[in-house]
């Protein structure tokens, strides 16, 4: 056996399953879900213990947000377009 446990984290909105102490047996997927079935039936044909690490969300179109959660990351992100009395700022790029 090459590693003590499967685990199942988000890295730069990708989520990720590998074997811990072996980089060569890991494989990304665009959703928690299919990371973790995919971590389950790594650690099942290793016959070790799979682990899933909560990550926090990045805003990257592949976290699972609510919308909710992703308009005030989106909003946090987006550049102000107008002064504080609603007039458009100059635009920089001429």
């Amino acid at each position: 056996m090459t590693g003590t446990h499967v685990e199942t984290f988000a890295k730069r909105g990708q989520w990720i399953s590998r074997v811990a102490g072996d980089t060569e047996l890991s494989q990304s997927s665009a959703s928690r879900e299919e990371a973790i079935e995919a971590g389950r039936a790594l650690a099942e044909r290793l016959g070790v213990p799979h682990r899933v690490v909560d990550s926090e969300p990045t805003g990257v179109a592949s976290d699972e947000q609510s919308g909710a959660d992703a308009a005030e990351v989106a909003d946090e992100m987006l550049p102000d377009t107008t002064d504080e009395r609603g007039m458009p700022l100059d635009n920089p790029s001429g």
